[in-house]
């Protein structure tokens, strides 16, 4: 066998995986796409409220770019900044300007402190007193990005390991034997997702212990609440890896399902700013696991929000979970008719 025919041989190979051959061609074509329509959006617009601020100072701040300016009063402002709907309010206080910004976003932060430096002396001598409503001065941007790396690596590595290991029980013709025997669809993929579910506990537990309390990554809320969420993002994982594994025929077609699946929640759950992109575009991370996992993972470790704040996250959370066991219990058909 020489070159010419091993070259041939894989040639061929490929020609007849389609699947690969586009995969090939159009998943650089489709992650480049993204990285363009995220990277490329315009640039943040930054909330702020005033109370009571002399008028030359608001009409500056309101001639910035990208600077929405709006008056309330001191209760109104603090509802607002409480739910994150404003990045700051100004209360003007004997004759000087009391800021208090809502601190969970440091690059957001960074932004009002250089506007309200510019702002001041422009208009007023005086120095402003800086508050946080959550976070602090020494807040850094991994501190942000934190609680989605968390979800991202729970989720990523659980699908991979869970869909590749129910392939090969397939492959390998263990699932055949088990489905020959009087056991139920439903058994079989609930046994499954309990079985792997105990090592999903102690995967999370893991990442979650060591970004906190080894790399120190920012926290206020409760630890429980961060592993509640990680272990339902790890199912959430768990049964889509499943439910795709019975789609690939080998280990290298399970990959394949990366550039689709994983690659497009990493833009669009909140690693990057998405604030800018079109309604429709944002629209998309709405469908996906990962936005609600670090929704609920940021507001647990920047803002101290309790179950009823993020609860929301985890009932569509467990409607993935439900949707893709479902679909997993159906997809068995391919392999057995009960």
């Amino acid at each position: 066998m020489n070159t010419w025919t091993v070259t041939r041989r894989i040639f061929t190979q490929f020609r007849r995986d389609k699947r690969s051959m586009a995969l090939l061609i159009l998943a650089p074509i489709f992650v480049f796409t993204l990285m363009w329509l995220v990277l490329d959006s315009d640039e943040t617009t930054l909330e702020i409220a005033t109370i009571g601020v002399p008028g030359s100072f608001k009409e500056h701040l309101s001639d910035e770019e990208d600077v929405k300016v709006t008056s309330l009063s001191e209760a109104e402002a603090q509802e607002e900044i409480a739910e994150a709907t404003i990045d700051a309010y100004i209360l003007w206080k004997d004759s000087q300007p009391v800021v208090t910004i809502e601190g969970s976003d440091p690059t957001i932060t960074s932004s009002i402190k250089d506007l309200l430096q510019n702002t001041n002396r422009e208009v007023s001598s005086k120095p402003f007193e800086l508050h946080f409503w959550h976070g602090s001065d020494d807040l850094e941007l991994f501190d942000y990005i934190g609680p989605v790396l968390i979800g991202f690596f729970v989720f990523f590595f659980v699908f991979i390991v869970g869909g590749v290991s129910f392939l090969r029980e397939r492959t390998q013709g263990t699932l055949e034997r088990i489905l020959s025997t009087p056991l139920k669809r439903s058994e079989l993929v609930f046994g499954y997702l309990l079985g792997f579910g105990l090592f999903t506990i102690l995967q999370s537990f893991l990442i979650a212990a060591y970004s906190i309390y080894v790399l120190d990554v920012y926290m206020e809320g409760y630890f429980l609440y961060v592993l509640l969420v990680t272990f339902l993002l790890a199912l959430t994982a768990l049964s889509l890896g499943t439910l795709l594994s019975a789609f690939a025929k080998n280990e290298f077609q399970m990959i394949q399902f990366i550039p689709l699946v994983i690659v497009p929640q990493v833009f669009f759950s909140g690693l990057f700013p998405i604030e800018g992109l079109a309604d429709w575009l944002q629209a998309i991370g709405k469908v996906m696991p990962l936005t609600y996992g670090a929704e609920a993972l940021r507001g647990i470790m920047l803002r101290s929000e309790g179950f009823t704040d993020f609860q929301s996250q985890l009932y569509v959370l467990l409607g993935f979970i439900i949707l893709f066991t479902s679909l997993n219990i159906f997809a068995l058909k391919r392999h057995r008719s009960l």
